[in-house]
């Protein structure tokens, strides 16, 4: 039931409970100080504002009005609360009539709560108005459920002495009345359901301010309103009704359903008026009658990303050629055949919207079909440089020595420097690209690196940390000081996924896994530090900051790449010269060739750093000693006997002249 039925039957019950207002006819009641605290939300309609006016203009007429008898003020209220006059405003029934058809309802929501708050504290003071001595009373309006707290605020108001009668109609929440009404709530609550609940609230609330009448005294079954006269009554509808034959109910006069309307779609009937609306799709006119077609599209309201289909009140979205429609039916995603497998590439498709073309693997060249390839043979192709041999791999290759030399910083000679002891942090990609098996194959990786080094707590220092879409340290440089302590903790290393945050990863090193707080030894020892970069993909995140930060730190970074690793991220974050600080491969199995030609310590007389002193007495040192005066007395003795064979040569020719 709408408002206008609550007004229609409050209006009767009200209208039972007064005489006519007429000038010799008023309500003597004792001084009174009245509030009408009137719901404005948005789901009273106007002409339901309109009949909600009349109500309480038409009290008004029935009430002694004046600055020593009863006092009014009125109090709209939705989500926010406005004072429409105070008790103090007016003294006079025109001005308060003035006052209450100039109201402008605040259609929003229902803060009953804030409203008997404001009341309270602000309605009933005497810089308002108020009188000491005098009854408060307020009158609540609603037509809906509250949408804040008002039991407490009632109660608080009634601890002060306020009278509350809730009045509501059918969508109003009763217990919510209850919880705002004083007691007893036969008297002070009145839901428009019951006609015996509407008499009851007339009689009480007319005997409180006027007394008896003949509308209370008899049954005169008026349906709308009950006007009394001197020894008699009658009955009245409300505007946009009419009075039956039977001189007491009354019915809607019905416009629309009368043909008396000139709407072009839809006629919206009220009680002797009508408005009109459009169907769905259509909005109307400023003419108020007639309708036109709503473009969404047109009006730019839509949010399709690519295509908007425009009907009546509707749109629907659609893509651009080679894209297709997400399940949200607003933006569009490429047709990606590569990711779908719908190509014949032979190693690499490169996918554009509903379209690909084949490429090939770094080391390999397309064959004129345009989707197979033909391995490059860079040994044979190219000036590699290596000393000793030349090895190809799939689109790279690499030098190796012989046995017993070692492959030098230039990546392409041959020498017997030996290792120097070095602070060494790996960063080893965990992104799901990199899969399971193939993190297992960057463990022994690692560990084929650590076998090359000479781990100790004084000689070389190795930290690991993963990254993917974060970073973890493994374990720091002071954590462990022998390979195999090393080789058991990278085996246990746990396959992080997601993503592959490469730029994160070199700033975890540069500013945490280089620190003394995690075993980097102090820089004025002068030990070399070396980062490892290993990489089987993009990064998802800038590196050139720190990747430029590590090397002006004086770390020496080198960068291992595989498969879909990019050559120029490797290259920028590689120290110079690049050649020998750059690895790249394209299949992790060769990973393992890379470990034993990857030579990252520097020279021992290039080295300041500290050097293991040995015990010359220890088991292990005699046995070298001992080794190495054996290899040189038979070094020496191969001489004496090549000097000895000279000697000889010599005197056979002295003999053979004479």
């Amino acid at each position: 039931m709408r408002l206008c039925g609550f007004i229609v039957l409050t209006l009767a019950v009200l209208a039972t409970a007064r005489p006519k207002a007429g000038p010799n006819q008023k309500c003597k009641s004792g001084p009174v100080d009245l509030i009408f605290l009137i719901d404005s939300s948005r789901s009273v309609r106007p002409h339901e504002f309109e009949t909600m006016r009349k109500f309480m203009i038409d009290i008004l007429a029935t009430l002694d009005i004046g600055l020593n008898a009863t006092r009014v003020g009125v109090v709209q209220y939705s989500s926010q609360v406005r004072s429409e006059f105070s008790l103090k405003t007016h003294s006079k029934l025109d001005a308060m009539v003035k006052g209450i058809n100039e109201i402008i309802p605040l259609a929003q929501g229902t803060m009953t709560g804030l409203a008997i708050k404001y009341v309270m504290n602000a309605a009933f003071i005497a810089e308002e108005g108020d009188r000491p001595k005098v009854p408060n009373v307020v009158v609540i309006v609603t037509d809906g459920r509250p949408q804040d707290r008002v039991a407490e605020v009632a109660a608080e108001a009634r601890e002060k002495g306020i009278e509350i009668y809730a009045v509501g109609v059918a969508r109003a929440d009763m217990t919510s009345l209850r919880a705002m009404a004083s007691p007893p709530f036969e008297d002070h609550v009145f839901l428009v359901e019951s006609f015996d609940l509407i008499h009851q609230f007339g009689l009480q609330f007319q005997d409180k301010l006027c007394g008896m009448d003949l509308c209370l005294e008899s049954d005169h079954g008026c349906e709308h309103i009950c006007e009394s006269s001197p020894g008699s009554y009658h009955c009245l509808c409300l505007p946009g009704y009419t009075l039956n034959d039977d001189g007491k109910t009354c019915a809607a006069i019905d416009l629309c359903t009368e043909g008396k309307h000139d709407c072009e779609q839809i006629c919206v009937s009220s009680p002797g008026s009508f408005t009109c609306d459009c169907n769905k799709g259509y909005k109307l006119n400023d003419d108020k009658k007639t309708c036109s077609t709503i473009d969404l599209c047109a009006e730019g309201k839509h949010d399709c990303e690519q295509i908007c289909v425009s009907a009546p009140g509707v749109f629907t979205c659609d893509c651009n050629e080679g894209y297709t429609l997400n399940e949200d039916k607003k933006t569009c995603t490429p047709i990606d055949l590569c990711a779908e497998g719908k190509h014949d590439c032979e190693q690499i498709c490169i996918s554009a919207p509903g379209v690909f073309t084949c490429d090939c693997n770094k080391g390999f060249k397309l064959n004129k079909d345009k989707k197979t390839c033909t391995n490059m043979d860079l040994c044979n192709t190219v000036e590699h440089g290596c000393e000793h041999q030349c090895v190809s791999t799939p689109g790279s290759y690499y030098c190796i020595c012989p046995e017993g030399q070692l492959l030098q910083d230039d990546g392409k000679s041959c020498g017997t420097c030996k290792s120097a002891n070095i602070d060494l942090v790996l960063l080893i990609d965990g992104s799901k690209s990199v899969r399971p098996q193939n993190f297992e194959l960057v463990k022994k990786f690692v560990n084929q690196v650590v076998d090359s080094l000479d781990v100790s707590a004084h000689g070389t220092r190795v930290g690991l940390v993963q990254y993917s879409s974060r970073v973890r340290t493994e374990f720091p440089l002071n954590m462990y000081h022998t390979a195999d302590e090393i080789k058991a903790a990278v085996m246990k290393v746990e396959y992080m996924e997601k993503g592959t945050m490469t730029g994160l990863a070199l700033k975890h090193m540069v500013e945490n896994s280089f620190s003394e707080a995690e075993g980097a030894r102090p820089a004025s020892r002068n030990i070399p530090r070396i980062g490892l970069v290993f990489t089987d993909g993009r990064s998802q995140d800038d590196i050139t900051e720190f990747g430029k930060k590590a090397k002006e730190a004086g770390i020496t970074m080198y960068a291992v790449g595989v498969g879909k690793a990019v050559e120029d991220e490797l290259r920028e974050i590689a120290s110079e010269p690049v050649e020998k600080h750059f690895y790249y491969t394209t299949d992790f199995t060769a990973i393992s060739t890379i470990a034993e030609n990857l030579k990252l310590n520097v020279c021992p007389e290039e080295s300041q750093g500290e050097i293991e002193v040995k015990d010359p007495c220890a088991c292990e040192s005699l046995v070298e000693f001992q080794q190495a005066t054996m290899s040189s007395l038979e070094q020496l003795t191969q001489k004496l006997a090549g000097m000895t064979a000279r000697l000889e040569q010599l005197e056979n020719q002295l003999l053979s002249r004479k």
